[in-house]
């Protein structure tokens, strides 16, 4: 990491795709960490800070967004250390205090998350400081609707969460809603062009300096979308289901249709895109699509991670 030129004080939690990246920041006075990765991954979550932090407490939590691989260590890091101080962005704020699983999406895609607090908001437009360092706070829609994206202009560093990866960007998950999206998708693209990032710190996968070579990736991969919606939809139902196999290593078929049956947004996609299938046959159609793709073995009626 040290050949990326991060920022005084800021290391890498890389991790794997069932968790997003966490980033650490260790300053003089503060010590901050940016997500916190799955609840499976939660032990893991603690040595990985710990050690990071070397006998130091986390004094800042921050979440870029509240999807179930980004918040799934609130809980436990909460936990660890009492007088940790966590912001959230605004948008899903009254949801986190009501714990609302519906409106938080767990619910809705078959995600699991332990209930957390937060004690104030990222708002979009303001500083906050992480380390020894102030990082602007951008809004960043798309992906999620009340996502943030977080700069440091002196080393020109981007956190971008789920809004730009080397390869593309997270699932649209407004538009498995009904809500038109993509636009809010290119204008975050353009947000991040007009910031002209060094280096970004991606929610998933290695930081990467070839922004321009980025940016050209997720628009060429956002025009296919927009010319064709029902390809996003269907790439998002076998996301969903590969997120799940993440999480499980291996599950059999039956009990991946009653997952499935139990989990809306899966059975709304099924319905929309797979018209004439029955939720069996569905499964059927997104299984063996994981398996021709490399990310899914099949033995008789047991689906193995690969």
């Amino acid at each position: 990491m040290a050949s990326l030129n991060l920022p005084q004080g800021v290391s890498v939690l890389e991790r794997g795709w069932l968790s997003s990246n966490s980033i650490v920041h260790v300053g003089r006075a503060q010590c901050a960490l940016i997500d916190s990765g799955y609840c499976t991954h939660s032990a893991q979550t603690l040595l990985l800070v710990d050690a990071a932090l070397q006998g130091r407490p986390l004094d800042l939590l921050l979440n870029t967004h509240l999807h179930s691989d980004h918040v799934g260590g609130n809980a436990a890091l909460q936990a660890r250390y009492p007088a940790l101080h966590t912001l959230i962005p605004p948008g899903h704020a009254r949801y986190v205090t009501d714990w609302d699983t519906e409106k938080l999406t767990y619910q809705p895609t078959g995600q699991n998350c332990p209930q957390f607090s937060f004690d104030a908001t990222l708002q979009p437009g303001t500083e906050v400081r992480l380390g020894d360092l102030p990082w602007q706070v951008h809004a960043a829609p798309g992906h999620d609707s009340h996502s943030v994206i977080l700069f440091e202009p002196i080393s020109r560093t981007l956190v971008s969460a789920d809004a730009l990866w080397e390869r593309g960007f997270g699932v649209v998950f407004p538009e498995l809603d009904g809500d038109d999206a993509f636009h809010e998708v290119a204008q975050t693209l353009d947000v991040i062009e007009a910031l002209q990032p060094a280096l970004v710190i991606p929610g998933h996968g290695s930081p990467f300096t070839d922004v321009a070579q980025a940016l050209a990736r997720a628009r060429q991969r956002l025009d296919g979308f927009v010319a064709d919606p029902a390809r996003h939809l269907q790439h998002a139902a076998k996301v969903l289901l590969k997120f799940k196999l993440l999480e499980l290593q291996s599950v059999s078929l039956p009990a991946l249709l009653a997952w499935a049956e139990a989990t809306p947004y899966v059975a709304k996609l099924v319905a929309s895109q797979y018209a004439g299938h029955t939720l069996t046959q569905a499964l059927d159609v997104l299984t063996q699509d994981l398996v021709r793709a490399g990310a899914a073995t099949l033995q008789g009626e047991q689906l193995h991670n690969a």
